[in-house]
Order: C-alpha cells, then structure tokens, then sequence
C-alpha cells in the first residue's frame, strides 16, 4: 500500500482514508475502468458492426493498452480479485451489452459475446498469434461481425 500511495505522491493513510484498504482501491480501479464504453456502446442500430470495428481497433499492433483488459487478465488468478472483476464487468460492460440486446437470455447472449471478445482480445493482443495480429483489418471486422451476429440478433 505504500508503493502505491508512494507512486500517486501521497500518504499510504490518505489512501486507507479514502479506500479503507488494497482491496478497497482495487474495487474502485475496477469500477472506473469498467465504467468507460470502450468497447461496447450504449445501444446501437448495428450493434455487432460497432463492436467489431471497437475491437479491430482496439487490439491493432499500434493501439493503446486497454487498462480494464490488462487488470482483468492479471488479476483473475487471484479468487477475490476475480470476484470484483466479475461485479464490475456485470454492473458495467456487462450491462450495457445486456441493454443493447433484444429478445430472450439477453444476459446470457452478451456474456458470449464479451467471451467472443476476451478471446480474440487474448489471441490478437496479448499473445500475438500471427494470423489474427497480421489480418487485414476489414477482414477481421468482418468475420468478427458475423460471429457477433449470433449473439446480437434475436434467436429465431
């Protein structure tokens, strides 16, 4: 806690103040990165395009780290931190990717949805398997589009 408090240029007991303890400031670290719509929008015509091109561009060789992926997959291993994870991306990502769905097991749907995008997430970005990080970047939106479809439009 001190290292940390040390990094933001403050006191470990202004943070233990402010957050009550490390797991405290985890959960807040969690809620505000979860909280920003970067890869899901708030509703959308055509949402699975959307999403697909939010991806393609958020995981190309030269785009920023996306500081929530990072924290989710650095911290999953540890049972409590995953248990936070889990409620900020339900409250958060989760949600909105929930909201935006029509039709039945909506909740279910966009959790596929958000694995589909961890997934591709991991394999394009983090490990950088050669065919997903030199695809050409409509192709990708495409497929990805398509596999989005299943989970986005109303089963029949």
């Amino acid at each position: 806690m001190r290292e940390i408090a040390a990094n933001a240029g403050v006191t470990a007991m202004l943070v233990n103040r402010y957050f009550g303890s490390k797991e405290g400031l985890f959960a807040e670290v969690v809620d505000v990165s979860f909280a920003q719509p970067t890869m899901v929008p708030r509703g959308s015509d055509d949402l699975a395009a959307q999403i697909a091109r939010a991806l393609v561009a958020r995981t190309a060789p030269d785009a920023e780290h996306l500081g929530a992926f990072e924290l989710m997959l650095k911290s999953a291993a540890n049972p409590r931190a995953a248990e936070i994870i889990q409620a900020g991306i339900e409250k958060h990502v989760g949600a909105r990717f929930t909201d935006a769905l029509q039709g039945p097991q909506r909740q279910e749907r966009a959790e596929l949805g958000l694995a589909l995008l961890a997934g591709v997430w991991l394999m394009r970005r983090i490990i950088g398997t050669s065919a997903l990080r030199d695809v050409d970047p409509q192709s990708l939106g495409a497929y990805v589009t398509r596999m989005l479809e299943t989970v986005t439009e109303p089963p029949a």
